[in-house]
């Protein structure tokens, strides 16, 4: 574990791919793109190993993405952060409200390394990591595991996009072109 004495923002794949897709598309918001580059450089966003190879389309994100951490993504093989993913999964096997496609899943995508890395990097409320993920917290899911959800129950942090913008009190201004 490291120490930044700064929080860090952990982005899941969805909050790159959605906003590529729709609201933030590159050709409209490109200040957008720029906010998390420049972060990502200042290493207070991160991206993390599994949630770079959840990310295989377009193209151009996926050089965006390379380009903007120099493919250096952070790393989930250390022990502390498999024995954080083990007793999710665990949670989650355990569990008999999810059903067993929503267990199969989980086991396959990002979203518990990346839970399991905010919490094994998290020592204080100044070295700390917050997930941002634009899933919801669906307190009944059957069908998968929400990622908000798994956040509560281990007491990890985490934020959507808008609440990110936020706090970094980013503002999207416009001028006439004409």
């Amino acid at each position: 574990m490291m120490l930044w004495n700064q929080t860090r923002y952990a982005l899941d794949a969805n909050v790159l791919i959605a906003a590529h897709r729709h609201y933030y598309a590159r050709d409209i918001c490109p200040g957008f793109w720029e906010f998390l580059a420049h972060h990502i450089a200042a290493r207070r966003f991160l991206i993390i190993d599994k949630v770079r190879d959840e990310i295989q389309t377009p193209s151009e994100l996926v050089s965006w993405v390379d380009n903007a951490c120099n493919d250096d993504f952070d790393s989930t093989q250390t022990q502390a952060i498999a024995h954080a993913h083990s007793r999710m999964q665990s949670r989650v096997n355990g569990n008999d409200r999810f059903m067993p496609a929503a267990k199969d899943e989980f086991a396959r995508v990002a979203d518990g390394w990346l839970a399991a890395y905010a919490m094994a990097n998290t020592l204080d409320e100044i070295n700390k990591v917050v997930v941002v993920t634009n899933e919801v917290l669906i307190p009944n899911a059957k069908s998968r595991v929400p990622l908000p959800d798994l956040c509560v129950e281990f007491d990890i942090e985490y934020m959507n996009t808008y609440a990110l913008l936020r706090k970094f009190g980013v503002q999207l201004q416009w001028s006439d072109p004409s």
